[in-house]
């Protein structure tokens, strides 16, 4: 397979790393992507040094037992998926640098998964989680914006966290947000985030100590430093426990409520595609399948055969 004659562990170690700099810098992928790359990339290292063998030396074989391991580990079908499509990524990588002539990873097939419908949470159950923000609390005001901003434009909770005051265009009803690849767009915000968020500027932030580099971010905590996706998760998750919610509720629960209701109010796919910034309209159309009243209610409204 390998168009080398043999390769040590130094030159593997070369190659990963001119692979992950290639993922930067030619992909243009974030940091947690590339992260993610690395831990199911480093499985495979782990693998490999067990059969006394380089990641070029692996065979279609290996890569059969590689994934009955993860099997019989109990790694969920999809995350067996994405790991899959990882090292696939690398052996092309390999491929176009003229590292080897053949993919051993081509024929390997990925597990069979099924589509899951996201977690969506009812207006009400918004409504009630804002409602159980303790207002007393000093950062009370600072969560109350940070919901409000998840369900009102649809952010992932790395485009949160890493938002600018800068990016905010109040009076033209808009937030400038940097998605996946560092890629921008502008997404609608309504009033009543703005509203939250000027008085989470107005009432707390100034009065913080705030840790330079960090002037022009949003959100901020105690300390006068960006929020963590850690953070974020807590924050949601706390709110939901005191609302009483028993559904698994984490930040992109509000993304996924705020596409479904969005689609539910008639709003076009591709309009949603582009505030969600998703690349491919099939990632947004999994929002098509979970609402099956409405769906049905429209088919026998509007279909000449009902």
């Amino acid at each position: 397979m390998s168009k080398l004659d043999t390769i040590t562990m130094e030159e593997q170690a070369q190659l990963v790393k001119d692979y992950f700099l290639f993922l930067k810098l030619e992909k243009g992928l974030s940091d947690n992507t590339i992260e993610a790359y690395e831990n199911d990339l480093y499985k495979l290292i782990l693998f490999s040094e067990e059969q006394n063998k380089t990641l070029t030396d692996l065979t279609f074989s290996d890569f059969q037992n590689f994934m009955a391991i993860l099997y019989d580990l109990g790694i969920a079908p999809r995350s067996q998926a994405r790991i899959l499509s990882g090292i696939k990524s690398y052996y092309k990588f390999l491929i176009v640098e003229d590292k080897i002539e053949d993919d051993p990873t081509d024929k390997i097939e990925g597990p069979k998964i099924g589509r899951k419908l996201p977690e969506i949470l009812a207006i009400e159950e918004i409504d009630a989680m804002i409602d159980a923000i303790d207002l007393s609390k000093p950062e009370g005001q600072r969560n109350r914006a940070i919901l409000e901003t998840l369900y009102s434009c649809g952010l992932r909770v790395s485009e949160l966290t890493s938002l600018k005051i800068s990016d905010i265009f109040s009076k033209e009803g808009f937030i400038k947000v940097r998605g996946k690849g560092d890629k921008e767009r502008l997404v609608p915000i309504g009033g009543r985030a703005l509203k939250e968020i000027d008085d989470y500027l107005q009432n707390w932030r100034y009065k913080l100590d705030i840790v330079r580099g960090h002037e022009d971010v949003l959100f901020l905590n105690r300390n006068g430093a960006m929020l963590t996706r850690v953070m974020i998760f807590t924050i949601v998750k706390n709110l939901a426990s005191l609302a009483g919610i028993k559904k698994d509720v984490s930040p992109h629960t509000f993304r996924h409520s705020f596409a479904t209701h969005l689609l539910e109010g008639g709003a076009n796919l591709r309009v949603i595609q582009d505030m969600l910034g998703h690349s491919s309209i099939l990632t947004t159309e999994i929002y098509t399948h979970l609402d099956k009243d409405l769906l049905r209610d429209t088919i026998m409204r509007f279909h000449p055969r009902s």
